[in-house]
């Protein structure tokens, strides 16, 4: 991982739109700071696409749909996306504003896989000593977590028992920063960003992958990393350093949202006044 510093002036210049995680990357201790949210709008007024991806849930998003300054917010790593509701399908009524979910498996197969994934979750806590549900998930639809490191501390051989549970049963199994979490389906993040950028604006992301800038912090961001040619990890992914096969390009100085921040205004530098 090379400092953000020396990421080129030339490449940056082509960036022109930013995916980014949220838990620990766009968040400290929970909670988006206040120089992260300026650089989220910050970017969108310079015109930028601004595309969170997160293995959150798409209830837990909502509200940060609403108010962020972004173009969409793509939940349960890749599997439903929030956004304007003259783009989606299912209006959301949310505050003064109105969101639209838009689903990459259609209602029957969310109904079957989501009763299957309750006897795998109910097969995880009877079967990893200490494993629960994490505290968000009453606003998941399409996946199930179980909590490591949000409010309860799981070993990492309790951890690694949980996602070999998940595979075992046929599930997809990833670990962020704070959660376990598996599905059913060939969803993941790069599938969830390939189907925003189509549905949002009718492009082939693989087309045009070297204008976009991935930001993330944990070794479910691996498939991210080596997807995009430009990549950056937030100072905090040293945390993870020795499990990830797949790094980012670049890491920057500060941690979390900070350094988002500057992953932002080195973005913005290379753009120039106006």
């Amino acid at each position: 991982m090379k400092a953000l510093k020396t990421w080129p002036a030339q490449d940056r210049q082509h960036i022109t739109g930013v995916f980014t995680d949220i838990d620990d990357t766009l968040t400290t201790d929970g909670a988006i700071t206040p120089d992260a949210l300026q650089a989220l709008g910050d970017l969108k007024a310079a015109g930028l696409h601004v595309i969170p991806i997160t293995g959150r849930p798409v209830g837990w998003s909502e509200p940060f749909a609403l108010r962020w300054p972004v173009d969409a917010i793509v939940a349960e790593n890749g599997a439903v996306a929030l956004l304007a509701s003259q783009i989606g399908r299912q209006p959301l009524t949310g505050g003064r504003e109105q969101l639209s979910k838009l689903y990459q498996q259609d209602a029957p197969t969310r109904l079957a896989n989501y009763a299957r994934m309750q006897q795998v979750a109910r097969r995880v806590m009877q079967d990893v000593p200490g494993a629960v549900l994490s505290e968000d998930s009453p606003g998941r639809e399409t996946d199930i977590a179980i909590d490591h490191s949000e409010f309860v501390h799981l070993p990492p051989a309790q951890i690694a028992q949980a996602v070999q549970i998940m595979q075992s049963e046929g599930m997809n199994a990833t670990v962020s920063s704070i959660h376990i979490n598996g599905w059913f389906g060939a969803h993941n993040k790069l599938e969830g960003a390939r189907w925003i950028v189509r549905e949002l604006f009718g492009r082939d992301l693989d087309a045009e992958m070297g204008r976009w800038v991935y930001v993330g912090d944990s070794t479910n961001d691996q498939l991210m990393f080596e997807a995009f040619a430009h990549s950056v990890g937030v100072a905090n992914i040293r945390r993870f350093e020795a499990e990830l096969s797949h790094k980012p390009r670049y890491i920057t100085e500060g941690e979390r949202g900070a350094g988002f921040a500057e992953v932002a205004a080195a973005l913005l530098a290379a753009r120039g006044p106006g």
